[in-house]
């Protein structure tokens, strides 16, 4: 199995910027806990605090779609419903 990296880029409406940022730290510790995740980390841009980025390593891609239809995804999705602006995802495999 190959080793799989996310990028995932979420940009939050700019009235809605605390209550993105409260619902992906809430992703944190229980993403950490699934199998096959090696790192999960939440990044939020210095110059637009609307912009958070996370950066994920995953032992296979079969175990990264587990987590993408995981309860507290889901629970994040209707949290979240209309306050990201745009959301962006990289499926990357390491290369040097």
């Amino acid at each position: 199995m190959a080793r799989l990296t996310i990028v995932a880029n979420i940009k939050a409406n700019p009235d809605k910027v605390d209550l993105v940022k409260s619902e992906l730290i809430k992703l944190i510790d229980v993403t950490r806990a699934e199998q096959g995740c090696i790192n999960y980390d939440l990044h939020q841009d210095n110059e637009n605090p609307a912009h958070f980025m996370f950066y994920e390593n995953w032992e296979s891609r079969e175990l990264w779609q587990v987590h993408m239809n995981a309860p507290h995804l889901a629970a994040y999705m209707e949290a979240t419903d209309g306050a990201v602006a745009e959301f962006t995802l990289n499926e990357m495999t390491v290369i040097g």
